[in-house]
C-alpha cells in the first residue's frame, strides 16, 4: 500500500471529496484506485488560516511500484508501513498441553490487555480482580460522589476497567511504539464497541460511559477463549521460592500457584506494593506530580484555543497542554486534561481527598479541567521506595481536613490563591466536584514550593490561553495520583530484576502513563509471558 501525508481538505468537505484530493495528487484515474483507508485526520484550527482537515491515508492502487518510482522524491508519498499485528507465539506450539496457566493481577487496560492477547494465543490466563464488575463497581463510585460513601475496594481506583475507565478514556500517547501495538489497542478497542472514529482522529478518546461497555464486551471474549476473570479477590501476599514467583496469596481464599506472574497493579495498589516489597520485589521510588485541578467555561477555552472556529461541531471541545519551568527550578504542567468534563472523587483509601478528571464522549458539560501539577522527585520525599506513597497520603488526609472531613475536596477561587487569601464565595464558575467543595484556602495542601510554583505559572499560562488566569477560576485539591510513585524494576526480558516469573507492567509498575501507553505495555508483557513458556 501506499500513505500520503498531508492531504488538506476544508473542515465541512463533501465525502467524495477526499478520494478526489487523491486522485488529483498522484494524477491517477478512479479505476486506478482499489481501496482507501485514513490512518490520521487532525485539524489546522489557527485564527488566521482556513480551518481545514489534514490527512495521512494508505490506499492500494493499480502499478504501486510504478507509481511510487514516480514520487520516490516526495517525501509526502512513500509505502505504508505494516501496521497489523502478528502474534508471536501460540499455545498449541509448547512441548506440553500441561502447564500451569499464567496469572494476571488487575483488571486495568494493562492487565485486560495482558490477558486478551494472552488469550488470543491460547494461554487461557487466569485473572484476579480486587474489585467488581464494572456496572456494579460504577454504582459504589456514585455511593461516594452521591452520598459521601467510600468503598475501599470498589471506587475510581479499584475495579473492572482500571482508573482509565472514570478518565476521558483518552486514546493518545507519546510513547515510542515502532511495532504499532497501539494499532493494535485501538483495533479492539473498536472491535468491542467503541467509535470508529478512534482509528484516525488525531486525539481519539472513548469517554466514560462508553468505556463500560467496552470493557465488559473484551472480558466476554477473554472468557470465550478459556480465560477466566475471578472478581473481589484481593492479592496480600507472594509466595517466592528460589527467587522464582511460585504463587500467590489471596485474602479470604486458598493460595494460587502460578509461574508466570503479570504485575498489572494500577498506581494505587499501595497495600499490594507494601506486600511486594516485604517479600523482597526489588522496587525503587520514582518522581511523579502534585498539584490542584482547575475549573473554567469550556466556551473560554474553546474562544481562546480556536478564535473564530469556538463551537464548529466538527472540532468539538478544545483542549491545552501547558508547561511552565518556575523560578524555583519546578515545572508546573497541565496533566490530563478533560475538555467539557467533570472533577471526580478519586480517593481509594477511607478519610482521604483525591481529584481526577472525566469526560463522557460527548465532552458537552460546562466546564473544562485539568490538573495543574508540579513535578517532584525522590529527593522531596526521601526514606526508601514506599517513601512516595507515605507523601502523598500525607497530602490527601490533609485535603480531608481541609474540605471538612466530609470527602467535600477543599477549593479555592484562582484570584483568591494568587493573592493568599482564603475564598468565601463562588463566582461564575461552579466547581463539579462530587460531593462537593469546601471553600478555603489552599496554601497549606500542598508543600511551600508547589504552592509557589504554581501562583507563578497561572499567570505564565495567561498569555498562551486568555482568561487562564480569570478570578472566578476554581482550583480543587488535592491530584496526587498523576503515576506511581515507585517502579517495580525489570530487565530486558521484562521480568522483575530479582524474582523470575513475575513481570511488573503498567502504571502501577511505573511502565505507562494512560490507557494507550498501558494496554500496549500489557500487550508487550504478555508476549514475553508466551515466549518464556515457549523456552521452557
Amino acid at each position: 500500500m501506499i500513505r500520503i501525508t498531508e492531504l488538506r481538505l476544508p473542515i465541512s468537505h463533501a465525502p467524495e471529496a477526499l478520494e478526489e484530493a487523491i486522485l488529483k495528487r498522484l494524477n491517477i484515474q478512479a479505476q486506478d484506485l482499489i481501496r482507501t483507508d485514513v490512518f490520521k485526520r487532525s485539524y489546522d484550527a489557527r485564527k488566521n488560516v482556513a480551518l481545514a482537515f489534514i490527512y495521512t491515508v494508505d490506499l492500494s492502487v493499480k502499478n504501486e511500484e510504478k507509481l511510487l518510482e514516480q514520487f520516490a522524491n516526495d517525501i509526502h508519498v512513500r509505502p505504508s508501513p505494516d501496521t497489523s499485528y502478528h502474534f508471536l507465539a501460540n499455545a498449541s506450539q509448547l512441548k506440553s498441553q500441561r502447564f500451569e496457566r499464567p496469572v494476571v493481577i488487575g483488571f486495568g487496560p494493562c492487565g485486560i490487555f495482558a490477558a486478551l492477547v494472552l488469550a488470543q494465543m491460547g494461554f487461557k490466563p487466569i485473572v484476579l480482580e480486587r474489585g467488581k464488575p464494572v456496572r456494579e463497581r460504577t454504582q459504589d463510585t456514585w455511593g461516594l460522589w452521591r452520598k459521601n460513601v467510600l468503598n475501599p475496594e470498589s471506587n475510581v481506583q479499584f475495579g473492572e476497567g482500571g482508573a482509565g475507565t472514570f478518565s476521558d478514556g483518552k486514546l493518545y500517547s507519546q510513547i515510542k511504539d515502532p511495532k504499532f501495538y497501539g494499532r493494535k489497542v485501538i483495533a479492539e478497542f473498536i472491535k468491542a464497541g467503541a467509535p470508529e472514529e478512534i482509528r484516525y482522529v488525531a486525539k481519539p478518546h472513548i469517554g466514560t460511559f462508553r468505556l463500560v461497555g467496552v470493557v465488559e464486551r473484551m472480558r466476554q471474549e477473554i472468557i470465550e477463549l478459556g480465560g477466566e476473570i475471578r472478581f473481589s479477590q484481593k492479592v496480600i501476599g507472594f509466595d517466592i521460592q528460589n527467587d522464582h514467583i511460585a504463587g500467590v496469596k489471596i485474602e479470604g481464599h486458598p493460595d494460587l500457584p502460578a509461574n508466570h506472574v503479570v504485575l498489572a497493579l494500577g498506581h494505587s495498589a499501595r497495600d499490594t506494593f507494601e506486600a511486594l516489597h516485604a517479600a523482597g520485589v526489588y522496587m525503587e521510588a520514582k518522581p511523579f506530580s502534585v498539584g490542584f485541578r482547575i475549573e473554567h467555561p469550556q466556551s473560554l477555552i474553546d474562544k481562546a484555543r480556536l478564535g473564530p472556529h469556538a463551537g464548529n461541531e466538527l472540532i468539538g471541545a478544545a483542549d491545552y497542554k501547558l508547561v511552565h519551568h518556575a523560578k524555583n527550578g519546578r515545572a508546573v504542567y497541565s496533566f490530563c486534561m478533560c475538555p467539557g468534563g467533570t472533577v471526580v472523587a478519586a480517593t481509594s483509601e477511607p478519610n482521604r481527598v483525591v481529584t481526577n478528571g472525566m469526560s463522557q464522549y460527548s465532552r458537552n458539560e460546562r466546564n473544562a479541567n485539568a490538573g495543574i501539577v508540579v513535578g517532584i522527585t525522590p529527593e522531596d520525599y526521601p526514606g526508601g521506595p514506599l517513601a512516595g506513597i507515605e507523601f502523598q497520603r500525607a497530602l490527601e488526609s490533609k485535603a480531608y481536613e481541609l474540605g471538612g472531613s466530609t470527602y467535600e475536596a477543599p477549593g479555592q477561587l484562582v484570584g483568591d490563591f494568587l493573592a493568599g487569601t482564603a475564598s468565601t464565595d463562588f463566582g461564575s464558575v461552579m466547581p463539579s466536584y462530587k460531593p462537593g467543595v469546601h471553600l478555603t484556602d489552599l496554601a497549606d495542601a500542598l508543600p511551600a514550593y508547589a504552592i509557589e510554583a504554581i501562583r507563578e505559572a497561572i499567570p505564565a499560562f495567561e498569555k498562551q490561553i486568555k482568561g487562564f488566569s480569570m478570578k472566578d477560576a476554581v482550583l480543587t485539591g488535592v491530584e496526587t495520583r498523576t503515576s506511581s510513585p515507585l517502579r517495580i524494576t525489570r530487565g530486558a526480558n521484562l521480568q522483575s530484576l530479582n524474582v523470575k516469573g513475575l513481570y511488573p507492567a503498567g502504571e502501577g509498575a511505573g511502565y505507562a502513563g494512560g490507557i494507550l501507553s498501558a494496554g500496549v505495555d500489557g500487550i508487550k508483557v504478555a508476549e514475553a509471558v508466551a515466549l518464556d513458556y515457549l523456552s521452557q
